[in-house]
């Protein structure tokens, strides 16, 4: 088991081991000395918005110097567009500096490879072993060198809009974008507007502070009632590092990434361009969007929660779409992570061509109502060999039939138990969900 390294890289509350100035320090010499192991190594480094980026940049700049490694700085930068231009640079490895859709007080670090993947399992040990040797610095004739790439932006711009239909634009299309003060902030809207559209920007001036406060992907509320005021024809919001994405219908109400996977799966499964018919969701996924998938012929191939999970299990299977309710879609025919840009640009594209209004098209699915209850816990449960709860469970799947489903599991990152019940009607859902969490 990996010390330092999560499901998703490396993150924290500031200044809180691990996430310290002197540790991103070491982190880059490890990371850096792992790389060069193979020859000479280069790595591109972007960040997102919040203020610990500056500290972070340059411990993690220092350290890959002094493991002898070249460094290209991208400033702030979304996390899929590190992604891509690692590849379009040619670099050894990307890495983001970035706690996701967490407020300001939190960061965090991870990495993707010259591929533009995550890294692999075998690379994050091997960082491990490293981590735990003294840091010694290259000779002085091999430090490393710095450059900052100022032509990274505009690239970026451009490969995302190379994923969109040319032969259609946006042109009558009114939208809000709201870029939760995080890492698509100077980005979006020259997409979005080159490519036509009328768009309004909200929560798009980060003072390291704002960065996912009360706005974007995480909380829409703001978005809804601005789509409502300009009567726009939706709403987009990503979080702080620009891999997640929701929208917004025009009468204001939420569309969720389960939501927004089933619109762009049943458009491409019509024109035959969903690979084996099938799309990879969550343990999360909602019920309502399995069955409308099953109704299409289309197969769901359920992960485990995590963007690195639905990537695995998409490689497994050979398909091109996977996502989670979250908002984070991968669309692994056009880049190789999950982009909330680009999966917007798909949504979008389906929009235009159907000719059809974004709450017309959430419709099509009939969304089950969701219950989550979180259980608070002072030792370990073990779920498995818990008869009281096995017992409930048996009860409350018998009631819920083929209607309902029930999911139960420990938090990954702190002491809950987490109870989610679905169901067709709330009221069940609710009496489901309290009766398991009671016997918890």
């Amino acid at each position: 088991m990996n010390k330092y390294f999560g499901t998703d890289g490396i993150r924290g509350r500031v200044g809180v081991a691990p996430i310290t100035a002197d540790f991103l320090l070491k982190l880059g010499w490890a990371v850096g000395s792992v790389l060069s192991e193979k020859g000479q190594a280069s790595v591109i480094i972007g960040k997102d918005t919040r203020v610990s980026g500056y500290l972070f940049e340059s411990a993690l700049e220092a350290g890959f110097l002094s493991a002898g490694v070249n460094v290209g700085l991208l400033g702030p930068m979304p996390t899929p567009g590190i992604a891509y231009l690692t590849q379009a640079y040619a670099a050894t490895a990307g890495v983001v500096i970035s706690a996701s859709h967490n407020r300001f007080e939190d960061n965090g670090v991870k990495f993707f490879s010259k591929s533009g993947l995550k890294l692999s399992d075998k690379h994050q040990e091997a960082i491990e072993r490293k981590l735990e040797e003294p840091m010694v610095s290259v000779d002085t004739t091999n430090i490393g060198k710095a450059v900052r790439h100022d032509q990274a932006l505009g690239r970026y711009i451009e490969f995302c809009k190379s994923t969109f239909d040319r032969s259609i634009d946006l042109s009558g299309v009114t939208m809000v974008v709201d870029c939760a003060n995080g890492a698509t902030y100077h980005i979006a809207q020259n997409v979005f507007a080159e490519l036509g559209a009328e768009v309004i920007m909200i929560n798009n001036k980060p003072d390291g502070y704002n960065i996912n406060l009360n706005c974007g992907a995480t909380d829409t509320k703001h978005l809804q009632q601005e789509v409502l005021k300009h009567e726009a024809d939706l709403g987009i919001a990503f979080d702080g590092d620009g891999d997640r994405m929701v929208m917004v219908d025009h009468q204001g109400e939420l569309v969720d990434g389960d939501e927004l996977v089933f619109i762009i799966a049943k458009a491409w499964h019509a024109n035959g361009a969903l690979p084996s018919d099938t799309v990879i969701g969550t343990q999360m996924s909602n019920l309502g969007m399995r069955h409308a998938l099953a109704s299409l012929g289309i197969q769901f191939i359920e992960a485990k929660v995590g963007d690195r999970f639905v990537m695995e299990q998409m490689k497994l299977h050979g398909a091109t779409l996977g996502g989670e309710g979250s908002g984070h879609i991968i669309c692994l025919d056009k880049t190789t992570s999950g982009d909330g840009i680009i999966s917007a640009l798909q949504v979008l594209e389906v929009l235009c061509k159907s000719d059809k209004a974004l709450y017309d098209l959430k419709n099509e699915m009939i969304k089950y109502p969701q219950v989550l209850i979180n259980v608070k816990t002072a030792d370990k449960v073990e779920l498995e060999s818990h008869d009281e709860l096995n017992k409930t469970l048996k009860v409350v799947e018998s009631e819920l039939g083929g209607e309902g489903r029930v999911l139960i599991r420990a938090s990954g990152t702190e002491p809950l138990i987490r109870v989610m019940v679905e169901a067709r009607d709330i009221t069940v859902a609710e009496n489901s969900a309290k009766k398991l969490a009671a016997t918890l």
